[in-house]
């Protein structure tokens, strides 16, 4: 249920003590025993905040001195590029991680302290060094301070490896553990005062190297031809000074929304749970920019490192992410010429089937792949995969010549193609979704939750598909009960069911009692109602 006062603006006493959050990530200490103090790695980074003991000083020398000795034991000898976002712990924590690096006689590169750095900003970097550097020089990595959409009270730190993108468990899992292990002895930890490292770190342009880079990626001719105004909100975010640039220098008749940077974030309306959050694919996150919609041919938001979209027309207001991935893939895959014809569509399997019968009149291979956006890294390198989006609005494609572009989520190039696609096509993304759904019909999607205890999140991870003994969902012949990814055979950390119009997945919560259920159906609300309650169902028995 949400928050009465979801999607109105918020108040004073929503607002965090920005001194308090900062006092905490100096003054706490965490100990290493409690699980809850431990440095973990998501899918997305370790996340928390100071004021639980959970993102300290002691959290961040750990883990970059773990980075450190990682890179090293794999041979990266290269420059390490690290980028931080607009939230109050980014950056302590990005000094924090210089004063490291430098001390151990990394080769650092860094925008100055007074801006900001998007992840894709980062991963390009990366992707570029790479490719141009010669044979001897050593690879490049980096290092993004940021949580993501995460609330103001929380810091985040993740590493990308070589490839620019996020890293792979494996990597994260002896990151994590070894910054663990120093948790318990920081004498582990080479460390030089801020003052004197500062000086050894070489000042890279991001932001102009990414804006500029982007003719590469989009037709910007058409977006400036067609005249398209475009309304963009940085939702207070690391793509503030971004938008500013590319309105001022790329020629776009673009408004920058709201140009201010507040570590409270103050000017936000409230998200679904009555929290302050950037997610730019809420409804009642992005309530202001809803709000104002017909005053621009296209409107987008970002979240606080811009690596996820969002993105509102006057047709039809903020569209839900599932519908504008099937958008962009449609177009995408019908306006790239310089793409490899063999190039497949990857989507997580939680992302709308609507994606699956767009593929399939594509003529497309579809590579099915699960949570997460690391497991398009592979494709996104060699171009086997011309576009990668996952259902909670993060998605990156080739350039127009069908090299990489991103291996990390790409919120600026998504929220910059549905200009594009207005331009070229004289459509808005919402209208050829309708479109779509008179050819394909109009499936429901939606999450939900499901109360799990520790051990049965457990066993769903680890479910094989035998334990599920149904043969019917909400009144349809089960065709596949998959543990495992169809795309690439990984295992997807819970279940999948599937039927001919339907299908939903379970995956436990990594920091709640709960299980969430995603679910779609081809014929409506009320039978997306009856999937749900089956899936609970189908769950509860194969849990015992």
């Amino acid at each position: 249920m949400a928050h009465p006062r979801a999607g109105q603006p918020a108040l004073p006493e929503d607002l965090i003590d920005v001194d308090a959050v900062l006092g905490a990530y100096y003054d706490l200490v965490p100990d290493p025993d409690n699980p809850d103090q431990q440095v973990s790695f998501g899918t997305s980074g370790h996340r928390g905040s100071s004021l639980d003991t959970a993102f300290n000083e002691n959290h961040i020398a750990a883990t970059t001195q773990a980075i450190v000795e990682y890179r090293a034991g794999q041979g990266i000898t290269g420059p390490l590029y690290i980028g931080k976002d607009t939230h109050a712990l980014s950056l302590p924590a990005w000094k924090t991680a210089i004063e490291v690096l430098v001390a151990n006689g990394v080769s650092v590169l860094s925008e100055a302290q007074t801006d900001y750095t998007p992840t894709p900003a980062v991963s390009r970097a990366i992707v570029v060094h790479n490719a141009t550097r010669s044979s001897s020089d050593p690879e490049a990595d980096g290092i993004v301070v940021t949580p993501s959409h995460n609330p103001p009270r929380d810091g985040g730190f993740k590493y990308n490896p070589p490839h620019g993108g996020p890293a792979d468990t494996d990597a994260t899992s002896w990151i994590a553990a070894r910054a663990n292990q120093l948790l318990a002895d920081m004498s582990g930890v080479q460390r030089i005062p801020f003052e004197r490292a500062y000086p050894e770190v070489t000042r890279f342009d991001y932001l102009g190297n990414y804006c500029n880079d982007l003719v590469n990626a989009l037709n910007l001719d058409a977006i400036r031809e067609a005249g398209v105004h475009i309304g963009a909100d940085p939702l207070g975010g690391a793509s503030v000074q971004y938008w500013a640039y590319i309105a001022e220098h790329l020629g776009m008749d673009l408004t920058v929304v709201n140009p201010r940077v507040d570590p409270q974030w103050s000017f936000m309306t409230l998200d679904t749970d009555g929290k302050i959050r950037m997610d730019c694919s809420s409804p009642n996150a992005m309530a202001s920019l809803i709000k104002n919609k017909d005053a621009y041919d296209i409107a987008t938001g970002n979240d606080a490192d811009a690596d996820r979209h969002g993105i509102v027309t006057p047709d039809a207001g903020l569209m839900n992410p599932n519908h504008y991935l099937a958008v962009a893939i449609q177009y995408l895959y019908a306006h790239r010429d310089g793409w490899n014809p063999a190039a497949g569509i990857g989507k997580t399997l939680v992302s709308s089937s609507m994606i699956n019968r767009v593929a399939t009149d594509l003529g497309r291979q579809l590579i099915e792949v699960p949570v997460g956006f690391k497991w398009f890294v592979p494709g996104l390198r060699t171009g086997e995969i011309g576009f990668g989006g996952e259902e909670s609005a993060g998605a990156s494609f080739l350039t127009l010549q069908g090299t990489t572009w991103t291996t990390d989520k790409d919120g600026i190039l998504l929220a910059l193609l549905a200009s594009e696609i207005k331009a070229v096509t004289g459509e808005s993304p919402s209208e050829h979704y309708a479109e779509l759904t008179a050819r394909h019909g109009s499936p429901a999607y939606a999450r939900v939750d499901a109360p799990a205890n520790r051990e049965q999140k457990a066993k769903l991870a680890k479910l094989d598909p035998s334990a599920v003994t149904a043969t019917e969902l909400a009144g349809e012949p089960i065709t596949a009960k998959l543990t495992n990814a169809p795309g690439n055979g990984a295992p997807i950390g819970g279940l999948k069911v599937t039927t001919e119009s339907a299908w939903f997945a379970a995956r436990p919560s990594g920091t709640e009692d709960v299980y969430k259920i995603y679910a779609e159906s081809f014929r409506g609300a009320d039978h997306l109602a009856e999937v749900q309650q089956a899936a609970r169902e189908v769950v509860s028995a194969a849990l015992g």
